[in-house]
């Protein structure tokens, strides 16, 4: 990122860093010389004081290109924007070019793979969409050997740091595992986007993908988010759309118990950040209720979570649809 702001600066473009975190390393610093930096702002939490990127400074400024380190940061409480990436989308409004970073595991429709792969599960995630909606963007590779060996010489943390990442998140398996993550996403963009030149320069023809309708069904289960990645992986890789609802005896879930309730709001959220269409179904029967959903809406492939109450009798209605019952993933 630092050696494009700086090509970028030769010819003359008006660029700043909104937020660099340089974790000490002597050389990254170097690459910001001659680069003008925004200062941060201070926060005050719980007695501490904490820095974020200063948003508002930035729109002041009003660079032409600006940079910003860590994407997937969440901010602390009491900022504007929870995320990194919300205030990025904002910068972006203001008519701001944006150079950023994040890591493959970052990613929110991963985040059950790099769990599973690595036995971490990352809270600082970024929605595909977000991702998606980037003019370019570029994987920096580098092989797992050669990425412990820089971590052993203390070039990406100070030695007690580094010791403690090579012992747990950054083992060589692990880094494999997500350096191919990384490749197959790669992969997957550049199909995308070649797919989406291809339909800008001809006629448009007919495509089964684009008429794919999936259906994930929420409830209070933990595995529910897994499902929504799951489903929404799915409906992106095919082209196709993705629709989310949970059945309850009225729309506002007021017979629902509290907890249950609470936690069936969030997985909705959740859908909603993904940017799924979301809907509360009133109905006594829930597999009538999702049969009679999936037939209005022309739904073609229901996801169903392998817990779920009434799955039988689920799958006994919905005989018209593909259904898939995805696995509840343990460590």
């Amino acid at each position: 990122m630092l050696e494009e702001a700086q090509k970028l600066k030769q010819p003359g473009v008006d660029i700043a860093i909104g937020y660099f975190e340089p974790h000490g390393r002597k050389d990254t610093i170097a690459k910001t010389e001659g680069l003008e930096t925004i200062p941060r702002q201070s926060i005050h939490y719980k007695g501490a004081v904490f820095e974020e990127m200063d948003t508002e400074a930035i729109l002041v400024r009003h660079p032409a290109v600006c940079l910003v380190d860590e994407f997937a940061h969440t901010n602390v409480p009491g900022s504007v924007r929870a995320k990194r990436w919300e205030d990025v989308i904002v910068i972006q409004e203001a008519g701001i070019d944006v150079l950023t970073t994040m890591n493959v595991q970052h990613l929110e429709s991963l985040n059950d793979q790099v769990w599973q792969v690595t036995g971490i599960r990352v809270r600082e995630t970024v929605p595909d969409w977000v991702v998606r909606s980037a003019d370019e963007l570029v994987m920096v590779d580098v092989t797992p050997r050669a990425l412990v060996h820089r971590l052993e010489r203390g070039v990406v943390y100070a030695p007690e740091k580094a010791k403690h990442a090579l012992e747990n998140f950054f083992t060589e398996a692990n880094l494999t595992a997500l350096r191919e993550l990384a490749l197959r996403q790669a992969a997957h963009q550049v199909e995308d986007r070649r797919d989406d030149d291809v339909a800008e320069r001809v006629m448009p023809i007919r495509n089964s993908n684009r008429d794919v309708r999936i259906l994930l069904y929420l409830t209070a289960d933990p595995s529910t988010a897994g499902l929504i990645r799951r489903g929404k992986r799915v409906a992106d890789y095919l082209h196709g759309e993705c629709f989310a609802v949970c059945v309850a005896k009225d729309e506002e879930m007021s017979e629902m118990p509290a907890a249950e309730r609470e936690q069936v709001e969030r997985h909705i959220g959740f859908a909603r950040n993904l940017h799924i269409e979301t809907s509360v179904i009133a109905g006594a029967d829930v597999a009538k209720s999702l049969t009679q959903f999936a037939q209005q809406n022309r739904i073609t492939q229901l996801f169903l979570c392998r817990s779920t109450r009434d799955r039988d009798r689920i799958i006994e209605n919905a005989k018209d649809l593909e259904i898939t019952v995805v696995a509840d993933r343990r460590r």
